[in-house]
C-alpha cells in the first residue's frame, strides 16, 4: 500500500496518480480512469477532477494508496 501525505485540503485524481508514479502522463491518467481502471473508495469512478480527501483510498494497476 502507497501512504500519501495530503498538503492541503484535497487533490485531483489524475495529480494523485501521477505523484504517486502510477502514470508518467497527466494524458495516461485521464485514459485510465475514463477507462474505469480506477477504483475510488471501493468502486470504479471516472471522474477526471474528482477531489481526493484524507482519509481516502484509490486502487489502480494492484495498487492501493491511501490518502492521509
Amino acid at each position: 500500500m502507497i501512504e500519501f501525505k495530503l498538503e492541503g485540503e484535497y487533490i485531483p485524481l489524475i495529480q494523485l496518480l501521477k505523484a504517486t508514479n502510477l502514470v508518467e502522463t497527466g494524458g495516461h491518467a485521464q485514459i485510465v480512469v475514463t477507462e474505469g481502471l480506477v477504483k475510488y473508495n471501493g468502486k470504479v469512478d471516472t471522474r477526471k477532477r474528482l477531489k481526493v480527501k484524507s482519509g481516502d483510498v484509490v486502487e489502480f494497476d494492484n495498487n492501493k494508496i491511501l490518502v492521509k
